[in-house]
C-alpha cells in the first residue's frame, strides 16, 4: 500500500513546551520544519500546575525570551495572576511566578505555531527514527510514523516529554495513557533502543482538580497578585498587561489529613511497589510528604484556578497516586474541602526518557549525528526547563545544518547553561528540577538581566531583530551614562537633605557625600533619593533598576566576576576529540571510566563530572602541556 514520503529539513517530535519552542526556533530561521504531536489538543499542554516561572523557573523564562524564544511572550498574553516571589530577599532571587489560563495558553501557542512561515503541524505517533551507519556512528535521515509516512530530513529533535510508554495509576487502576487522559507513544522507545540509546524510567504526578462550587473559601486565606503587575518578555509593555486577576488560596493538611494516607500507604501504587519510576524529589506527592517528614503536623496546600471559563481548581501540594476512595477521604480533611467534588482524579505517570549523559553540550546525541533533544525526555521536569532546552535544540540543529558553531552557554552566562551543563555531566538518577542554588554565580544570573546577557547571543543567531537589538545597546548606553553621572553627584549636608533623610529612617551627613554612596545605605535606594537629585532626567523603570543594583551590590558583584574569570580559565582549556583516558597514566580507574563515558569538552566540565576528583584534574593537566608540546 503506498505511503506518504515528504521532505523537511528538521522534524520535530512532540508538541509540548521543549517541541513548541524548537519548531519554532526551526521556522524563524528559515527552515522548512515539521512538527509532530500525538493531539493537536496537547499543543503547549499543561498537565500539571497551569503557571509558568517560580524560583529560578522565572530566570529560566526571561533567557528565553532574551534568546528570542515564545514562552515569556505567551504567558503575558495568558496569565490570570501574577506575583514577584522573594521579594523580601536579594534581587538574585526575585522570581516571577503568573498563574495561567490553561485553555488560553495552549490556544494562544497554537495560533502562533499556525501563523508561523516555514512550520507545518501534522497530528500523527512517531515510530521509528531513520539512520544511516553503523550503530554507534550514525547520521541522522528522517523518522518513520506509525500510518507508514516518511519523512527524510537533516535532523530530528525529540521532545517527547511523558508520553514514552507512558502509563497513569491511580491506586490500584492503571491506564496505559499520556497525562489528561491523551494516547501515549508506544513504539518510539523500541526504536531508540535499537539504536543503542540508553533510557530511563522516570515518574511524576498532578494532584485532583476539584470543582469550584463545592470549595468553602471562607476558611481558607486568600492570595492576591501583584498591584503592579511585571511582564516575563523583555518585548512586552507593561502598560498593555495591567489587569484586574483572580485569586489564589492557601489552607492546610492537618492530622485527619496524615492519618488518611498512613492507613492506605498499601494501596498507593509508591509504595506498594507497583510504580517503576523514579520521581521527583523536589516535587514529592503527598504520601511522600507524609512519610518523609513524619514530625510535620502540617502542609500547605494552594487553591489556584485552571483559567477563566473553567471552574476547575487546582491542589497544589497534594499530588498523589491513591486510590479515588482515599483521594476523596484526603482532600476532604483539609478546611475548606470538607464537601469537595473531584472533576479529575490526582495520578501518577511513569514514562521512558533518556540518561542525559549522552548528549553534547548542544544538545545533540554523542553517537547520532543529526538527533537533538529537549525536555522531560532529557530526565528533565518542568515546563521552564523543557521550554529552555527546546528552544537550544532547535538553534543547534540549525547551526549544524549551516555549518556553524553551536549555541553552547556556559554556567556563568545563563541559567540554561546550568541545567544543560548539569543534565549532560552529572549523574541524574532523578527527574532534574532547576534551582537557584544550583548556579554558582546566581548574583549576576539574575532575572532582571537576562536581556542585557543574552539578547546579543540571540541577535547572533537571528532570532533576535535588529530593531530589539538596537534597543539593548540604548538600554546598555542609559544605564552607562546614568552610573557615571551619579558618581559624580555630591550631595550636601543641608537641612532639606537632612531632614529628607530623617523621613526616610537615614541618619543624618555629618559632611557631604555622594549620590553613590547614599543609595548604597540599606534602607535607601536610587528611585527614593530623586527629591535630592535635581539633574536627574526621567529614565525607564528597568534602566532605573539595573542602575540601583548595580551600585548596592558591587562589591560582590566584583567578587563573583573575578570567579568567573578563574571560571573560564579551566572552560577555555579544550580536551581533544577522541582522547582515550586509558592512555593518561595516574587517573583513577573511576575517573577513566567517567571521563571516557562522558566525553567532556572542556578540563572545567570534566571537573564538574561525578567521581574525578581535583587530583584527578591535576594529572589531565600536565598531560595536556605534554600533549600540545609534542604537536609544536
Amino acid at each position: 500500500m503506498p505511503c506518504i514520503v515528504e521532505n523537511y529539513d528538521i522534524c520535530v517530535v512532540g508538541a509540548g513546551h521543549a517541541g513548541c519552542e524548537a519548531a519554532l526556533a526551526a521556522a524563524r530561521l528559515g527552515y522548512e520544519t515539521m512538527l509532530f504531536t500525538i493531539s493537536v489538543d496537547s499543543i503547549a499542554l499543561m498537565p500539571c500546575n497551569p503557571n509558568i516561572g517560580g524560583t529560578s523557573k522565572g530566570h529560566l523564562v526571561r533567557e528565553i525570551d532574551a534568546l528570542g524564544g515564545e514562552m515569556g511572550k505567551n504567558i503575558d498574553k495568558t496569565f490570570i495572576q501574577s506575583k514577584m516571589l522573594n521579594k523580601s530577599k536579594g534581587p538574585a532571587v526575585h522570581s516571577l511566578r503568573a498563574q495561567a489560563d490553561k485553555a488560553a495558553y495552549s490556544m494562544e501557542m497554537r495560533k502562533t505555531l499556525y501563523k508561523q512561515k516555514h512550520l507545518t503541524l501534522k497530528q500523527a505517533e512517531v515510530s521509528e527514527i531513520l539512520t544511516e551507519g553503523k550503530t554507534g556512528n550514525d547520521t541522522i535521515v528522517g523518522l518513520k510514523t506509525v500510518s507508514g509516512g516518511t519523512y527524510y530530513c537533516k535532523a530530528v529533535i525529540l521532545c517527547t516529554g511523558t508520553y514514552l510508554k507512558a502509563r497513569c495509576l491511580t491506586g490500584e487502576m492503571i491506564t496505559h495513557t499520556g497525562p489528561n487522559g491523551l494516547q501515549a507513544a508506544n513504539y518510539l522507545s523500541e526504536s531508540l533502543k535499537n539504536l543503542g540509546v540508553e533510557m530511563y524510567r522516570f515518574k511524576t504526578g498532578t494532584p485532583a482538580r476539584i470543582d469550584k462550587n463545592s470549595i468553602d473559601f471562607s476558611k481558607m486565606t486568600e492570595q492576591f497578585g501583584d498591584e503592579r503587575i511585571v511582564p516575563f518578555s523583555f518585548s512586552t509593555n507593561p502598560e498593555d498587561i495591567q489587569k484586574n486577576q483572580v485569586s489564589c488560596w492557601l489552607t492546610y493538611t492537618n492530622e485527619k489529613t496524615h492519618e488518611v494516607i498512613r492507613n492506605n500507604l498499601s494501596r498507593s501504587p509508591l509504595f506498594s511497589g507497583m510504580i517503576e519510576g523514579t520521581g521527583p524529589r523536589y516535587c514529592p506527592s503527598i504520601e511522600d510528604k507524609v512519610v518523609k517528614f513524619a514530625d510535620k503536623e502540617k502542609h500547605q496546600v494552594f487553591i489556584e484556578p485552571e483559567g477563566i471559563n473553567t471552574n476547575e481548581m487546582y491542589i497544589a501540594g497534594m499530588s498523589s497516586s491513591l486510590p479515588e476512595d482515599v483521594q476523596y477521604q484526603m482532600y476532604r480533611s483539609v478546611p475548606g474541602l470538607e464537601h469537595a467534588k473531584i472533576v479529575r482524579n490526582a495520578y501518577a505517570i511513569e514514562y521512558d526518557c533518556i540518561n542525559p549523559n549522552q548528549l553534547q553540550l548542544s544538545l545533540e546525541f554523542k553517537k547520532i549525528k543529526g538527533l537533538f533533544c529537549g525536555g522531560q525526555f532529557n530526565g528533565s521536569s518542568g515546563y521552564e526547563e523543557a521550554a529552555a532546552q527546546g528552544l537550544i535544540a532547535g538553534i543547534n540543529a540549525c547551526m549544524q545544518i549551516q555549518g556553524r558553531e553551536p549555541l553552547i552557554l556556559d554556567r556563568s552566562e545563563a541559567y540554561i547553561g546550568v541545567l544543560i551543563d548539569d543534565l549532560v555531566t552529572k549523574e541524574n538518577h532523578e527527574p532534574y528540577r532547576m534551582m537557584t542554588s544550583r548556579a554558582e554565580y546566581r548574583l549576576i544570573l539574575r532575572q532582571d538581566n537576562a536581556d542585557l546577557r543574552l539578547t546579543k547571543r540571540g541577535y547572533e543567531v537571528g532570532l533576535i531583530s535588529k530593531e530589539r537589538f538596537d534597543s539593548l545597546l540604548e538600554k546598555e548606553k542609559m544605564i552607562e551614562e546614568e552610573l557615571k553621572r551619579i558618581q559624580k553627584v555630591m550631595v550636601g549636608a543641608n537641612q532639606n537633605v537632612q531632614a529628607f533623610l530623617h523621613s526616610c529612617g537615614s541618619i543624618p551627613l555629618n559632611t557631604g557625600t555622594s549620590l553613590v554612596e547614599l543609595i548604597r545605605r540599606p534602607e535607601l535606594n536610587y528611585d527614593l533619593l530623586e527629591p535630592i537629585d535635581k539633574a536627574r532626567k526621567p529614565l525607564p523603570f528597568d534602566v532605573r533598576e539595573q542602575v540601583n543594583i548595580l551600585v548596592k551590590y558591587e562589591g560582590y558583584i566584583t567578587r563573583q566576576m573575578k570567579q568567573v574569570e578563574q571560571f573560564k580559565k579551566l572552560e577555555k582549556k579544550k580536551l581533544p576529540k577522541g582522547l582515550d583516558y586509558n592512555d593518561i597514566h595516574g587517573l583513577r580507574i573511576e575517573a577513566v571510566q567517567k571521563l571516557n563515558l562522558l566525553k567532556p569538552m572542556s578540563i572545567g566540565q570534566a571537573s564538574r563530572i561525578s567521581g574525578v576528583s581535583p587530583a584527578d584534574i591535576s594529572v589531565i593537566l600536565v598531560y595536556l602541556e605534554q600533549f600540545y608540546y609534542k604537536k609544536q
